[in-house]
């Protein structure tokens, strides 16, 4: 009787380890799998997708170099280490290195397009700007490339450096200076503006022995070569102490200019500009009623030339100086 509960008592202490054993590897196989991945296969895959899969399995990425490679595409995984497949540790380094894609490429066209663009294309093919050269231009914009060398489709190596020519807009016109001393302002000025050229600085001054009121001195000189947006500065003769008839108050350190627009059933398009220190500076521009009056202060101590324009028609000019 003894026996057989000893045989008894064998048999449960033997089915109790063996239960623990079991139970212990099972566990101590749930936790090491929990701190376990396996290496995917990274090579050929895009750098971006790569980096997403590794943080995914709780993998550090560690970029160990770059270089060319003629079958795998720029920005794509080359190497790896450890191997596809291998089980490692979570938190553990994965090195990779990425492809800089083949050394020779197919030579981009830029032609059409902004420097800005150009630019950009030639740095992702891995290429440097060469010499830049400008040239006029009906057929491109300012700022577009019109020819490049090495030439489009040309197989060129990484690091090779374009030459650009660029455009720098249609030549402006050019014209011979024409001579306007012995005319008005008024007539100067729609002969200067029909020529695009800009009006600079107005001065005056006095020579008894020449017209009054009437250009006396110009730059440039007349015959000379000038092109459009090209600035003139002009001398006018004016008697000290003549003033504006228009000027109806001086006082306060100002002159006051008015204009009055004829009756009528349109609006009329009216700009103001005024010309001093070589510079002219936009006063008014807005559509004026019928029989509307426009006011407008001029400082008394600047010399400066107001031009009144009327549907963009230059209708006056008025010369306010210091004396």
């Amino acid at each position: 009787m003894i026996a057989k509960i000893v045989k008894i008592l064998l048999f449960a202490l033997l089915f109790l380890l063996s239960a623990g054993i079991s139970a212990y590897m099972a566990l101590t196989f749930i936790i090491k799998s929990g701190d376990t991945v396996i290496v995917p296969d990274l090579t050929g895959k895009d750098l971006v997708y790569s980096l997403e899969i590794l943080t995914d399995l709780g993998l550090n990425t560690k970029v160990s170099g770059s270089e060319y490679n003629e079958i795998i595409p720029k920005n794509h995984i080359i190497f790896q280490d450890p191997e596809p497949g291998s089980e490692i540790k979570k938190d553990r380094d994965v090195r990779i290195a990425i492809s800089k894609g083949p050394q020779t490429i197919v030579m981009p066209n830029l032609e059409g397009l902004s420097i800005q663009q150009a630019r950009i294309i030639a740095e992702e093919n891995g290429l440097c700007q060469g010499k830049l050269s400008v040239a006029h231009s009906k057929t491109f914009e300012k700022d577009m490339v019109i020819a490049q060398s090495p030439l489009p489709g040309k197989a060129v190596t990484r690091d090779s450096c374009i030459d650009i020519l660029l455009s720098s807009g249609i030549q402006p016109a050019q014209y011979m200076m024409p001579d306007v001393t012995g005319m008005t302002l008024d007539e100067t000025i729609r002969i200067l503006e029909s020529l695009n050229l800009i009006i600079g600085d107005i001065q005056s001054t006095y020579d008894a022995g020449k017209p009054i009121n009437r250009i006396i001195s110009q730059n440039p000189l007349p015959g000379y070569l000038v092109i459009e947006n090209s600035i003139a500065n002009l001398v006018i003769n004016r008697e000290p102490g003549s003033k504006s008839r228009t000027l109806i108050n001086e006082s306060g350190g100002v002159h006051l200019f008015r204009f009055k627009l004829e009756i009528g059933l349109m609006r009329k398009r009216i700009q103001i500009d005024v010309n001093c220190f070589g510079l002219t500076v936009d006063l008014i521009d807005h559509y004026a009623k019928p029989g509307e009056e426009i006011w407008t202060l001029i400082p008394r101590n600047l010399d400066a030339t107001l031009f009144l324009y009327q549907d963009n028609e230059l209708i006056k000019t008025e010369v306010f100086d210091t004396w």
